[in-house]
Formats: structure tokens, sequence, C-alpha cells
């Protein structure tokens, strides 16, 4: 049956459309049209259904994501990835936990949708240049420039990080409990000289509306917020992203994210989502998949 094949590769093709969109609402919406288009295929004329699902899927992500770039261009405020909910055991596969980052989410965001669609097709899941160009309808000549062109853009913007664990979690832990008490010479301790403090509130909540950059700002803006009451207000620890994150509950009720950005000991960045539509579907555990079945 038609749905069977895409249930089978369903975490696949929304890892896929996820890293190509940066929104899993985005992702969730590709999905449901590529299942209407597969759903009137004959299956009897699809040898391999696997790569005949990614052609679909990406070229239904590359419709959707050249509609919604005039959106974002109109964002109020600093635009970040939707915050999706993993697992911890993404963290064991370095190119995937990477590649959904949020930092990477944000580099993939400054590339063209041609060239983001290469990128991840090629550099994240392995596709050869030539199934790239079937899926895109491009030339294998002018898939490889691209995918040259992108990874060159990318491999100058990448951030490292170290994935959520243990240790992360340490940090975090005296992170909150430095900015909760006031204590400015522990927070500026465990922020990197060039941290960058990076919130999203979509214009529908207070957010900042610019990263903030340099320890002794972020310090500053860190204190501030907890002394608006976001140190008294329950705390989870989570993994969003690949990455160690805190979860700030008001009534029980995810208010906002803080996702960090941990390198050789220090946060290095952090990513603050309080845009309510963002995070609507933040408590659910998504399964993503590189490889497929």
């Amino acid at each position: 049956m038609p749905e069977d094949a895409f249930t089978e590769h369903r975490p696949l093709l929304f890892t896929i459309a996820y890293e190509m969109l940066g929104s899993a609402t985005d992702a969730e919406d590709v999905l449901q049209e590529s299942y209407l288009r597969w759903s009137q295929v004959d299956p009897a004329t699809v040898e391999h259904p696997r790569p005949y699902l990614v052609r679909l899927v990406t070229r239904q992500g590359l419709n959707h994501l050249r509609a919604v770039r005039a959106r974002r261009e109109e964002y109020v405020g600093t635009w970040l990835p939707e915050p999706i909910r993993t697992a911890p055991e993404v963290s064991d596969d370095a190119t995937l936990a990477e590649s959904v980052s949020m930092a990477m989410l944000l580099v993939l965001e400054t590339l063209n949708p041609t060239e983001r669609a290469v990128f991840v097709l090629h550099e994240v899941f392995g596709y050869a240049h030539g199934e790239i160009a079937a899926a895109i309808g491009k030339t294998e000549v002018a898939v490889r420039q691209t995918a040259h062109r992108a990874r060159r853009h990318v491999l100058a913007r990448r951030r490292r990080f170290e994935p959520d664990s243990g240790a992360t979690r340490e940090i975090i832990q005296r992170f909150l409990r430095a900015a909760a008490t006031g204590d400015i010479q522990a927070l500026m301790d465990l922020l990197a000289p060039e941290v960058v403090s990076i919130s999203d509130g979509g214009g529908k909540v207070a957010a900042a509306r610019h990263p903030i950059t340099g320890r002794a700002d972020v310090t500053r803006f860190a204190l501030g917020v907890a002394r608006t009451g976001a140190a008294s207000v329950p705390v989870e620890h989570a993994t969003y992203n690949g990455m160690p994150a805190a979860r700030f509950l008001i009534g029980g009720e995810l208010d906002w994210l803080l996702a960090f950005e941990i390198h050789e000991g220090r946060i290095t960045a952090l990513y603050g989502i309080r845009n309510p539509d963002k995070l609507r579907s933040a408590d659910t555990v998504l399964r993503l998949d590189r490889k497929g079945p």
C-alpha cells in the first residue's frame, strides 16, 4: 500500500524537509502535500519508493521554501528556526546533530533555496550529485557547482558545539544559578568572550529585537531577564535540535525555551525562543533519521 511506504520512510522525509525549511510546522505541511501526491501514484509504477519519495519531498520543500522566504524577511525581530525536541541519541550521529543545530540552520538560511537543498541532500544525507539533479530538475554539472559553492559558504560560517550531555547540563545549571543569584563573576566565567544571545519573540511577546554580543552585554541581559521573574519559574532540562536546553514553565506549560551552544566548556551562544507559535509542538520528541530504514 502507498501509505505503508510513506510511513516507513516518514522520519527520513521529515528530517529532509525540516533541514530545508527550519520549521517543523512547514515540514509537516510539505509532508502532507507530498503524501497527497504519493497517494495518487500507482505503486506498481514505482520500483524504488524511497528515492521517489525523497525527490517528491525535495521538490515540495523547494516550492515551500521559496514561498516562505519573503515572509521571513518581514518577520518582527530576529527569526530563529522552530525548535524541535530531539531524543538524546541524536547526539550519537555527529553529522545529524550538527545539521539540525540552531547555528547550522541559521547558516542554511543564508543560502538560496537551490543551494540549501543541494547542500542538505549531499552533505547531510549523502546523495550523489546525479540523484540530486534528478530531484531538483538541474543538470549534474550545475548541481556540482552549486554543491561546491554552498559547501564553501557553510564551512566559512559553521560553529562548533558540544551536544547535550551531563557536562553541558552542569554548565547550564551553573549559568541559571548565577543569573538567579546575580553572580556577575560566575556568569562572566561561564561565557565565551565572543558569546551571542539571540531571542525570537516574533513581535508577539517581549524579546530582544537584535542579537546581543559580547560577554559583558550578555551578562547584563541575563541578569535583566532574571530580575523579571524568570529565575523563580520551574525549569526543566531537555534536548532540542541536538543541543542542551532549558524549558521555562509557567502554570505547568512551556513559556519559553533557551538552547545553549557550548564549546570547550564555555557558552558561545544562547538561543531564546519565546514566540508561542514556535512552541506549540515543542513538548513532543520528534524522531529524526538521516539514513532511512
